[in-house]
């Protein structure tokens, strides 16, 4: 019998080669970066936020750099759902990796359309993003509350009959386990986080916000440490039994850099992680991670993934 590490993971029914996915808007559509590193050695791809209509985006500045952190305020530019499937996908599915669509909408209607035309395409998995703070509609706003969380899971779960529905959830919301209950209860069949923190910065030669929204969305390694945090605590909470709930995969992330920091979410209870700011400053560097888990198993004598979870049953 080998003794060698299987990193494959399997998901609400998708397979994973290995737990390292690349977060959403971050990679783009996965070609962008064919070159850089080895596409085909990911566990998966997650989409850039996809709409049922284009969006431009946000308008001026978009990016911004800070200590151990980035900024930004894209503001789901994206070409449409029926475009993405048209002319993106193709190429997508040829890279390997499992596909997740990550779905925002500004009201459950177009949630719904969105989803049932993915409900018909290629894709595996179908990531909802209630949990974007860079939009003026929809997005966060369906995130913070437990009755609308619901309510946009329940629906979106009716038009996606035949895919796995991932709920993204929002670092900002007062009550996280409650939102987690509630779209799980909704029909979630896994949930991921953190999305960004809401935050902002100033230009002090202009004297004004540096973002024309004011407020945008902070990732990186300055986050890691409260996503991890919250990663832990969400484990214990969808296992509480003042307040039981079915016990959902979680895939953790946030500020993850290096196999290191992949291995503390997948201690703390994360069956996968995704990767995302890192790889604008380092492109290869999933692939590092990827090679620094197996590795950690092979030293420690883990056969699989599961075993890295120091939570118990």
């Amino acid at each position: 019998m080998s003794t060698k590490p299987d990193l494959s993971v399997t998901i609400a029914g998708v397979v994973f080669s290995n737990p390292v996915i690349a977060a959403s808007g971050t990679f783009g559509y996965g070609g962008e970066y064919e070159g850089l590193l080895d596409i085909a050695a990911l566990g998966g791809i997650c989409t850039k936020g996809i709409t049922l209509k284009p969006r431009p985006g946000n308008a001026g500045l978009r990016i911004h750099e800070t200590p151990s952190g980035l900024l930004n305020s894209i503001g789901l530019e994206n070409p449409g759902i029926p475009a993405f499937i048209e002319k993106e996908l193709p190429r997508l599915r040829k890279l390997g990796p499992a596909v997740i669509a990550n779905l925002s909408g500004s009201d459950i209607a177009e949630y719904e359309a969105g989803a049932a035309l993915l409900n018909n395409s290629s894709i595996d998995m179908v990531e909802l993003n209630i949990s974007c703070p860079n939009v003026k509609a929809g997005g966060m706003a369906f995130g913070l509350d437990p009755e609308t969380a619901g309510a946009v899971t329940a629906a979106v779960r009716k038009a996606l009959p035949h895919k796995p529905l991932m709920v993204k959830l929002s670092p900002n919301a007062p009550g996280l386990a409650a939102i987690a209950h509630s779209c799980v209860n909704a029909g979630a069949d896994t949930l991921s986080l953190v999305n960004t923190f809401m935050a902002m910065a100033i230009d002090i030669q202009a004297r004004r916000p540096v973002f024309d929204n004011v407020t945008a969305g902070l990732s990186g390694p300055a986050i890691r440490p409260i996503a991890l945090r919250m990663v832990w605590e969400l484990w214990d909470a969808l296992r509480n039994p003042a307040n039981p709930c079915k016990a959902v995969p979680i895939v953790g992330m946030g500020g993850i850099a290096g196999p290191e920091d992949a291995l503390e979410f997948l201690m703390a209870g994360a069956a996968a992680v995704q990767v995302g700011s890192a790889t604008f400053a380092r492109p290869p560097v999933m692939n590092e991670i990827i090679r620094g888990i197996y590795v950690y198993m092979e030293k420690n004598g883990m056969r699989s993934i599961a075993e890295l979870c120091i939570r118990g049953g």
